[in-house]
């Protein structure tokens, strides 16, 4: 049986479009009021998750293992929140509020909104409320969007809602709740997968660089312990061995006025990702000629970072030439092989395996988040070091299954890419009355 699809009307809203003739548009205000109450000492402490929705801080930092700090005297200046409530956070541009299924103190920057429940079924509100086009409309409210900035209840009653009849709206909340449901599942298995993949692809590379493709083999410890028995015929040593290193120039320079200076694109952290170099967003210097000869890539060098987030830290990728001229910033290294004795292709996929990674997390200087190494750390690294004919068949073999593996990721990648869509114009069709349920 045909579904008869309703009649429709223009909102006269843009984010909203068209919605059910019988629904009305109607001032937010009428659905949600601000709460404004004080917590109350000994309160459990609450934080605000994009990911997790509201949890309580010890709870939040024991599911992520991050830290908050807890406020521990003036309690009054945090807010009370009342299981039931929506909450405006910090984050809030980002994405959408935040329903709270739980009572307790927050930070005096959120704002809580106590729904009038003759009017707002909760659980069709948390999905129009994260919605992505409610996400957009609120981003509207300022020209001054930005990571901490605090949002105030001003903001949220410039973005006309709608509303319908509570049975509809829990129709429709029991729907997508199902639908999403599903959707997430698979979406979390095909996520699973491609991080399966990911792994695979990672022992495949440090197996090779570190025992080779020929097969069983004599083996010998190699008297490191993140690289373990290498077979016999192999040696280890320090990179300074088989290579030099360059760092680039230094951005902020002055110069005099009548200086002659030529404009070249330079690389930067974020354009040397592991096993391939990001051109999409390639910034320009001007130096001199001497300083566009000196700080020059060429085909072959190996690029690697000096900073940034510790699981990154070291991370190479061969130069190909893809952009002539092109400099590299001091924060990437450029390592030059010995090609007669180490392959650049070689040393790519050793700072890519476990041996590389586990190198550069052990001698880095770190931070929280961050760390940082030195071209003397890096020409100090320890490398397996196999003959000049087998690094080729090493690398020939990773290439290929490389290749193999990446294509089933790109798959996967793709289809999550297509659910997410599909999911997030199911949200605003659901919500906004354009698909029945």
């Amino acid at each position: 049986m045909v579904q008869k699809m309703r009649k429709m009307k223009d909102s006269g809203i843009e984010w909203i479009g068209e919605i059910p003739e019988g629904w009305r548009t109607i001032n937010p205000k009428a659905l949600f009021t601000q709460r404004k109450d004080r917590a109350s000492k000994g309160e459990r402490q609450l934080t605000s998750s994009q990911q997790y929705g509201i949890l309580y801080q010890d709870e939040y930092m024991e599911l992520t293992g991050s830290k908050i700090v807890t406020v521990e005297k003036d309690f009054d200046i945090l807010k009370h929140v009342e299981a039931g409530d929506f909450v405006i956070s910090m984050r809030s541009f980002q994405g959408g509020l935040e329903y709270s299924t739980k009572s307790g103190a927050i930070s005096s920057a959120y704002v809580m909104l106590v729904p009038n429940l003759e009017l707002v079924y909760p659980r069709f509100y948390r999905w129009l409320l994260k919605s992505s086009v409610y996400i957009d409309a609120l981003q509207r409210t300022t020209n001054m969007v930005r990571d901490g900035q605090a949002m105030r209840y001003s903001n949220f009653a410039q973005v006309r809602l709608f509303t319908l009849p509570l049975d509809e709206q829990k129709s429709r909340a029991d729907f997508l709740d199902l639908e999403c449901s599903s959707i997430d599942k698979i979406l979390f298995k095909t996520r699973s997968s491609i991080e399966e993949y990911k792994k695979l692809k990672q022992a495949v590379i440090t197996q090779a660089v570190t025992k080779g493709v020929r097969g069983e083999r004599e083996m010998k410890d190699s008297g490191v312990e993140w690289i373990g028995e290498i077979p016999k015929e192999w040696r280890k040593t320090q990179l300074r061995h088989c290579a030099t290193i360059k760092s680039g120039i230094t951005l902020g320079k002055s110069y005099s006025k009548d200086t002659i200076l030529i404009e070249r694109p330079y690389l930067r952290v974020a354009n040397v990702q592991g096993g391939y170099v990001d051109l999409n967003d390639l910034a320009t210097i001007e130096v001199t000629p001497d300083e566009d000869l000196k700080y020059r890539l060429h085909s072959g060098d190996v690029l690697m970072t000096e900073g940034g987030d510790r699981d990154k830290l070291g991370r190479g990728c061969v130069w190909h030439g893809e952009i002539e001229p092109c400099l590299h910033q001091n924060h990437v290294f450029a390592v030059q092989t010995n090609e007669a004795v180490l392959l650049p292709e070689f040393l790519e996929y050793l700072t890519a395996s476990d041996v590389g990674r586990s190198y550069f997390d052990v001698t880095a200087i770190k931070t929280t988040n961050l760390a940082c190494t030195s071209s003397s750390k890096v020409l100090a690294f320890t490398i397996p070091l196999p003959p000049i004919e087998e690094q080729i068949e090493i690398v020939g073999f990773i290439k290929k299954r490389s290749l193999e593996l990446n294509k089933l990721i790109m798959k996967k990648e793709l289809l999550v890419q297509e659910l997410e869509s599909y999911k997030k114009s199911l949200i605003y069709e659901v919500v906004t009355g354009k698909r029945e349920v």
